[in-house]
């Protein structure tokens, strides 16, 4: 079982076989994400551009986790303080908590220093024959060394996921004389420990385009880093943007939220999804599911407001759901649930019908891969 740390939240992986069960469970599943995107780009949920965006940052996901796999290899396997253990969420999200990010980009700091210290792969994998077949033992500090050196070959090698994504742009073209940009950026949350996605569709009134204007871009950038909190409503967000920027126009904000991930093996539920789990006892790779969460956000309307003793500006109007029970609540125009999971556990769930998931749209990843919708 995995070691309970003082936060009673957090778990360590302290058994090396564990720790591969975890890693290789995330493998699968991001494995399967790009084709769930792919059928919310044909249910027209997304725009071809916000899933080239989000198969983009699924992409680095998959990398972080396998970076971190690296770096976890030998966990209990070798003696001392170093590889240490892996924390992990295992009641709210199931994800590694947000300082395994902060560790990991601090690493990626130092790749450049620690690589030369180290042998190269082929000459670590000669001295683990050389010592399996002089002294018949398990070369296991080699091993520690070599997996070492794949991990900082990772963070080397870039392209992750890290605690902060900044914004990029991407040009939309022109809708009466405005120009109009696709911003996406990302965050490892702090207080959730799950990845969030945020995707924002803008007009640009200012005379220099955003992304060359000096005076601007930067300021866009610090600003939605620095909203960028589960906690906060997408209206709140949306609202705060459109009022420090008078020649900023938000049109649309998504946010998705990756997770949480559920295991019968690693993480403790007490709702519905922990029940079913248990239930449809599936074997090891099928005993797990995933939710998605997606806000939408759309302005419906813009009013003129004064801005100081001679000018205006335009503000946007947001909608807010008035036909959803909780959309005043939420700050969003939309908010759908999905769950991602694999066909065992997905029978029980429909057996079950717990109350609550009838609106929840369910991905089930058959054999081979393949994933089917269902709706209800």
């Amino acid at each position: 079982m995995p070691h309970t740390t003082l936060a009673q939240d957090h778990e360590e992986l302290y058994d090396p076989l564990a720790a591969r069960r975890y890693f290789a469970k995330f493998d699968r599943i991001t494995g399967h994400l790009p084709r769930v995107a792919g059928m919310l780009e044909s249910d027209r949920l997304l725009a071809r551009h916000e899933l080239r965006a989000l198969a983009a940052y699924v992409a680095t996901l998959g990398r972080t986790f396998r970076a971190l796999s690296l770096k976890y290899l030998m966990t209990g396997r070798t003696a001392g303080p170093l590889p240490g253990r892996m924390a992990f969420d295992r009641h709210e999200s199931g994800f590694p908590v947000f300082r395994e990010l902060l560790f990991m980009a601090n690493d990626a700091q130092n790749a450049a220093q620690h690589l030369p210290g180290l042998p190269s792969e082929q000459e670590l994998k000669d001295q683990m024959i050389r010592q399996i077949l002089g002294e018949l033992s398990v070369p296991t500090r080699l091993q520690f060394s070599l997996s070492q050196r794949l991990y900082y070959e990772a963070l080397g090698a870039g392209g992750l996921f890290w605690a902060r994504n900044d914004p990029l742009f991407l040009w939309l073209g022109e809708d009466g004389g405005r120009r109009r940009w696709f911003l996406h950026w990302a965050v490892y949350d702090s207080q959730t420990n799950l990845p969030v996605i945020y995707l924002m569709e803008l007009e640009d009134t200012g005379r220099t385009p955003l992304p060359r204007d000096s005076r601007r871009w930067p300021q866009v950038q610090a600003h939605l880093m620095s909203q960028s909190l589960a906690g906060l409503k997408l209206v709140t967000v949306a609202t705060g943007f459109d009022k420090d920027f008078d020649d900023l126009h938000p049109k649309v904000l998504k946010r998705l939220h990756l997770g949480p991930m559920y295991s019968a093996s690693f993480t403790l539920q007490s709702g519905p999804l922990g029940k079913v789990l248990a239930e449809a006892a599936a074997p090891e790779g099928e005993d797990w599911a995933l939710a998605w969460t997606l806000e939408e956000l759309e302005a419906s309307d813009t009013v003129t407001e004064r801005t100081g003793w001679f000018g205006s500006t335009e503000r946007q109007v947001f909608a807010l759901d008035p036909f959803g029970q909780h959309g005043p609540e939420t700050g969003a125009t939309r908010t759908r649930r999905m769950v991602i999971l694999p066909k065992r556990p997905y029978q029980v769930l429909a057996d079950r019908a717990p109350p609550g998931f009838a609106q929840v749209r369910k991905f089930v990843v058959g054999a081979g891969g393949q994933v089917v919708s269902y709706r209800q």
